[in-house]
């Protein structure tokens, strides 16, 4: 039977996903569905299966059990589709230590077939405000301007969905106020955000939607002002 796309554009979705690394489960029977426009907050204690959720969204990683979908097909079957509609930033930079902050996003550009590469890519160095950098190797680079080349080369393409997984690493509280406010205005143009990090209160202050995790488990997927933070012991840690 063909997959059921009739509400699927333009989604990425889970159906009963588990992970599983020999016999620890990052990840059990989880399901998400994430629409254009959404600002989506995962929070959750360490291990509870944050960054494998958000790696099996972008198609680096593959469930064990279950499906992971991209507008109603399986996103491994077309895994080039995937990645050209999302960006993702995650824990490592993935950054070529050899080459500067524009040869890697020239490099990117180039993968992804971007027309007008050129002003694609001072386009993101400026909203990162890396261009007086851009011409040295990465390696030379604190590992704060590394984190904002990574979020420039995640935007480059204009993707669709944005994946980030602890983005405000390293930045200095300047370009942390800039992405703040990056991501509170990109699901206004339409884009879905899904983020994790650490303080609680941060994340709660961008998006609108809370995806609880623990031990690999989904405990609350809704509204944010409709979340029972004491019963999910979130309120005890604020």
């Amino acid at each position: 039977m063909p997959p059921d796309t009739s509400h699927a554009k333009s989604t990425l979705e889970l159906r009963n996903v588990s992970k599983y690394f020999g016999e620890l489960a990052a990840l059990r029977g989880v399901n998400l569905r994430i629409e254009p426009g959404e600002s989506v907050f995962i929070y959750g204690p360490n291990g509870a299966g944050k960054t494998t959720l958000l790696r099996v969204l972008s198609t680096l990683a593959r469930p064990t059990e279950g499906e992971a979908l991209f507008r109603g097909e399986d996103m491994h079957s077309n895994s080039a589709a995937v990645k050209a509609r999302t960006g993702f930033v995650s824990h490592a930079t993935f950054l070529y230590a050899e080459l500067t902050a524009r040869e890697n996003l020239k490099l990117a550009g180039e993968l992804f077939g971007l027309p007008n590469v050129k002003s694609r890519i001072d386009a993101v160095l400026d909203l990162f405000t890396i261009r007086e950098r851009a011409d040295e190797p990465v390696r030379r680079l604190s590992r704060g301007l590394q984190q904002r080349v990574t979020l420039a080369r995640a935007l480059l393409h204009d993707p669709d969905f944005v994946l980030l997984d602890e983005p405000f690493t390293g930045l200095d509280a300047a370009s942390v106020g800039k992405l703040e406010a990056l991501l509170r205005r990109l699901p206004e143009e339409g884009k879905a955000v899904v983020f994790s990090t650490h303080g609680f209160d941060q994340g709660a202050s961008l998006a609108r939607r809370l995806v609880a995790m623990e031990a690999g488990r989904v405990k609350f997927d809704g509204p944010l002002a409709l979340a029972p933070l004491d019963s999910l012991g979130i309120g005890e840690k604020r």
